[in-house]
């Protein structure tokens, strides 16, 4: 997902309208909502902070990767949103900091363009955002919830804490660009319960079902609006592709058979003579990856990861499958056909809970497949959720009746053949962003991500 700009008429004269969402009998309480916000903010920052303090200034303040902005960029660039959106926004306070809004602009400059700006340091960096934030929990704190769109079921706290798990997300994946010894550990994530016995596939039944969502308090606005959507049946695998499977396609010519590739996935392969997932090497007749400064043997019962849509899409036709659509991969997710409803994730309408997904960094790494039983959905089909973002065959293109909020450029200028849609989340992503409506989208060439897939075919 694409960094995210400030606003330009944030709630004042002008606005964009908000979303249809969560006013009047079934609204939740004010206070349970202040309250769920203060917990997703506090949450957010607790990991922020992890991700800058595991490592010293010089590397706060480094470019390890052309594809990435420095640490502290994102550090300064999370406090000015917030400072933007939630004091400036909804509690009409005066600029804290105005002169530093061009530099933590996405738009205006590049990821590899930031290392040259007069980036606040990393001390006056840390002290900027933690006075936002005291500033922010006070207008959470005294403003009424309600009303103005940006303060419906506290939308405009929900979307920073979810701005700023986001950048968490980014940040994690500098952590693992970064050359040097490891600066993060986590257990391990737990082992697959039945992977000698469940199914390879599973069918999901054809037939009409709501996709997207027009009641979830925080959906952003490319999840709206519900609408109902005919999905042919289909098999989709019950995991996503495993290291282990994608090495036999590498191993049977994978990366030089151009029959399986798209045009522009075999250009990239050529150009830049790629024959494995970024981080893989071969040493010794094994495959080696390295994962947050540790170098190990690629596990063969783990989720793939790092790679492009076009790996994705060469190893579907290798294996005689495909990608699934968009549509495919929700109605998998959350059509409960017994009630004929979709829910909120794929286990049903509960929060996630550690028995449910790999989620928020609480391990380094996707789970074996099969594991989080309790996390599948009705068709079967496990670990939607969590481990891996998963490609699916779909640009990324507005649902029917799409209103932009509350600013244009979150998800507006994306739309197109350009980028292709990721459904579910991954080891990386905090729950507060990750749903059964959830939508990231990426170019197609990109492998730094923490992306999988997994295939299906027509039934």
């Amino acid at each position: 997902m694409t960094d995210s700009p400030g606003p330009d008429t944030q709630d004042g004269p002008g606005a964009l309208e908000g979303p249809d969402a969560l006013e009047g009998p079934d609204a939740p309480d004010a206070e349970v909502l202040r309250e769920r916000a203060v917990t997703a903010l506090l949450t957010a920052r607790e990991r922020t902070t992890l991700l800058t303090e595991s490592v010293d200034d010089h590397e706060l303040t480094a470019q390890h990767s052309p594809l990435m902005s420095p640490l502290v960029w994102d550090l300064a660039h999370i406090g000015n949103q917030e400072e933007l959106w939630l004091l400036r926004g909804v509690g009409g306070r005066e600029a804290m900091r105005p002169e530093i809004d061009g530099l933590y602009d996405a738009f205006e400059h590049p990821r590899a363009a930031r290392p040259s700006l007069p980036l606040l340091a990393p001390a006056e960096a840390r002290s900027y955002a933690a006075e936002v934030r005291g500033r922010a929990l006070d207008v959470l704190g005294t403003t009424p919830l309600g009303g103005r769109p940006l303060l419906r079921s506290a939308f405009a706290f929900g979307m920073i804490a979810q701005h700023e798990q986001q950048h968490d997300e980014t940040m994690l994946i500098t952590h693992q660009l970064r050359s040097g010894p490891a600066a993060l550990t986590a257990p391990e994530p737990p082992r697959a319960v039945d992977a000698a016995t469940f199914a390879a596939e599973v069918l999901v039944p054809g037939g009409p079902f709501t996709m997207g969502t027009s009641t979830e308090p925080w959906a952003l606005d490319n999840e709206r609006p519900a609408h109902r959507r005919d999905v042919p049946a289909f098999f989709l695998d019950t995991a996503p592709v495993t290291c282990g499977a994608y090495r036999a396609f590498i191993e049977d010519g994978g990366y030089t058979e151009r029959r399986w590739w798209a045009p522009e996935g075999w250009a990239m392969v050529r150009e830049h003579e790629l024959t494995a997932p970024l981080f893989w090497h071969r040493d010794a007749g094994q495959w080696l990856r390295r994962r947050f400064g540790v170098t190990e043997p690629v596990p063969a019962d783990e989720p793939v990861l790092h790679v492009s849509w076009y790996e994705a899409d060469a190893y579907a036709r290798w294996a005689g499958r495909r990608l699934p659509t968009e549509a495919e991969w929700e109605k998998a997710a959350r059509h409960d056909p017994a009630a004929d409803r979709s829910r909120r994730y794929p286990w049903g309408d509960g929060d996630p809970t550690p028995d449910h997904a790999n989620l928020g960094q609480r391990h380094l790494r996707p789970a074996p497949a099969g594991a989080y039983p309790a996390g599948r959905s009705p068709s079967g089909a496990g670990q939607l959720i969590g481990d891996v973002w998963e490609w699916t065959s779909s640009d990324f293109l507005p649902y029917p009746g799409f209103a932009p909020f509350p600013y244009r450029e979150y998800s507006e200028v994306f739309f197109g053949p350009g980028h292709k849609v990721l459904r579910g989340g991954s080891f990386a992503v905090d729950a507060v962003a990750c749903r059964g409506t959830f939508r990231n989208w990426d170019l197609p060439v990109r492998r730094q991500i923490f992306s999988g897939f997994r295939t299906a075919r027509d039934a």
